[in-house]
């Protein structure tokens, strides 16, 4: 991996669940959202976050992004912990032009009262204080990037068809020419003929910008074409790092192996089958902190697992999983 645009240390995110009882001496439940994460993403790299819903990938992003305050941990970017600064102060700090995010639902993320150009503009005059003549040549210049006709640029979100309002948010988030696009599952509610038109976009503007990618997503088949490396999350924690070939190909974790056994390859029977896991997700809320958060569904659970938590295995540099019982074989 080259030098790191971005490192996490440790997050953590906990929500408290209710209010304790009157009379209570100790705080209530909470809800381990993001649990000690750690990883790194590259200058240019593109590196995919994976999961099943419910695993903590939003939280992640919007950590990441500032939007939100971690528990715990550090954000290193650009030579300072940027999780020190309040996710309220974000706005005003330098590394916010250059941390931008595309969002899951690309009409909702736009203001029903702002046009095309205005969605655009918007960052360009907060962060990068532009007015005028110069405002408009640099929000053409992200539209045509984006290959958005500047035509539609004085019409709303609901005058744009899904594709378009895609290329809105997309040319948004690129006008400040970040150095970091967190993109969450920016395709999911597209057409598939759309989402390809949509992918070879971002795939263009990483090459002519330099930007580095996290692309959240559930299309394994996405993330296993596009990213360089792939992040595994699994109730909070990332269980599985390492270059996307080489973990679905050959998975340490036995929860990626049943998440690359589920992926849909054309011809074959496997194609589109569901995740085959037994029993249900143990819940987020003040999780046994002895115990391995995947045991009871895992198909190579021990005593062991229930008892202690599972340790880092580092089969290769970059290459590395939680877990007691590892597919070592696989690998």
């Amino acid at each position: 991996m080259t030098a790191p645009v971005l490192e996490a240390r440790g997050l953590s995110k906990r929500f408290p669940i209710g209010r304790p009882g009157l009379l209570a001496r100790r705080p209530g439940p909470l809800l381990h959202a993001v649990d000690r994460v750690s990883f790194a993403i590259g200058a240019g790299e593109t590196v995919g976050l994976v999961g099943e819903s419910g695993c903590g990938k939003t939280t992640l992003t919007r950590i990441l992004a500032r939007l939100i305050d971690p528990t715990e941990g550090e954000i290193r970017f650009g030579g300072e912990d940027i999780a020190a600064v309040p996710a309220g102060r974000f706005s005003r700090h330098p590394a916010r032009a250059a941390i931008q995010m595309v969002f899951q639902d690309a009409e909702g993320s736009i203001n029903p009262r702002f046009t095309a150009l205005d969605a655009i503009a918007a960052p360009l005059r907060r962060l990068k204080g532009l007015r005028g003549a110069a405002l408009e040549a640099e929000v053409a210049r992200a539209a045509d990037r984006c290959g958005l006709p500047r035509a539609l640029l004085s019409r709303f979100p609901h005058q744009l068809s899904g594709g378009q309002k895609a290329r809105v948010g997309i040319a948004r988030a690129i006008a400040t020419e970040p150095k970091l696009l967190i993109l969450d599952e920016p395709t999911s509610a597209l057409d598939v003929s759309v989402q390809v038109v949509i992918l070879a976009l971002l795939a263009e503007l990483k090459a002519s910008l330099g930007m580095s990618y996290l692309f959240v997503s559930h299309d394994l088949n996405v993330v296993r074409l596009i990213c360089d490396r792939v992040l595994v999350m699994y109730l909070g924690q990332i269980v599985e790092e390492g270059p996307a070939e080489a973990v679905f190909r050959a998975p340490l974790h036995p929860y990626t192996r049943a998440l690359a056994d589920s992926i849909a390859i054309p011809g074959e029977r496997r194609a589109g089958q569901k995740l085959r896991l037994s029993g249900d997700p143990k819940s987020p809320i003040d999780p046994d902190p002895k115990a391995c958060r995947f045991h009871g569904r895992c198909p190579r659970g021990r005593e062991l697992c229930a008892k202690a938590p599972p340790p880092e295995v580092i089969a290769a540099p970059g290459r590395r999983a939680l877990c007691h019982q590892p597919l070592t074989e696989a690998a």
